[in-house]
């Protein structure tokens, strides 16, 4: 569907008072800036910011919501086979490699961990926005394997995989945060983050995995039958 002229009016609106927000986070602090200020920078009314973000933390997280889907999103876009650690394992490299925001590995994520840490109000906003993503994508994971509602695992799941890529990355932004470059950052991680993926896979291993789509014949059915059969034959042979 086109965006119409109204809705990119609004759209920008809100882009350039979250931008204009920021900058003025990033120079002085979170707490040290008014809403007030915001909107005479932004040459708008107090209530016009208000109109687009409820709260002062908004405007710092105007992300907020695409956070919150982007585990989602990374469940519903597994591949054929792939189960939900290497889904998530897939995704996370990738983000080494792009330097993407959804990992707080961008250029300026360092910047960004600076001002969080130095607001009480803001570490409370992201440890709500965590807890948000997880019981999203435990959620999600749930009703994609008709877990039983009294089933923890979807939960279990959720957690350790996002603590595990937020460690990674709280470890990688702290080294930025003290003048490392990215440059010997980046291999370090992502050792680490194959290292933390393994673990996880040897623990979890095939929880969530999409089934495969049977080929002619239905071969890739039956490859996959076997795979099971000889790891149901591998456990009962290790007991």
């Amino acid at each position: 569907m086109q965006e119409g002229l109204r809705e990119r009016k609004k759209r920008e609106t809100r882009e350039r008072i979250a931008d204009i927000a920021m900058g003025l986070f990033m120079a002085r602090g979170f707490d040290s800036v008014t809403v007030a200020e915001v909107a005479r920078a932004a040459d708008v009314s107090v209530n016009t910011v208000f109109n687009y973000f409820s709260t002062k933390e908004d405007l710092f997280a105007d992300r907020q919501r695409m956070a919150v889907d982007l585990p989602q999103q990374v469940l519903r876009e597994r591949e054929p086979g792939e189960s939900v650690v290497r889904a998530f394992r897939r995704d996370y490299l990738d983000a080494i490699d792009t330097r993407h925001w959804r990992h707080g590995l961008n250029l300026g994520g360092d910047v960004f961990a600076r001002i969080v840490g130095a607001s009480p109000a803001l570490i409370a906003r992201m440890r709500q926005i965590h807890e948000e993503r997880e019981e999203g994508l435990a959620r999600l994971l749930a009703d994609q394997i008709d877990a039983a509602p009294d089933d923890l695992t979807p939960r279990l799941v959720a957690a350790h995989l996002l603590n595990t890529t937020r460690i990674l990355s709280g470890s990688a932004v702290d080294r930025m945060r003290a003048g490392e470059e990215w440059e010997s950052i980046e291999p370090d991680l992502r050792a680490q983050a194959e290292k933390a993926f393994d673990l996880l896979e040897s623990g979890l291993g095939d929880y969530g995995r999409e089934p495969l789509v049977a080929a002619a014949g239905g071969e890739a059915a039956a490859d996959q039958r076997d795979a099971e059969s000889e790891d149901q034959k591998r456990e009962r042979d290790d007991h």
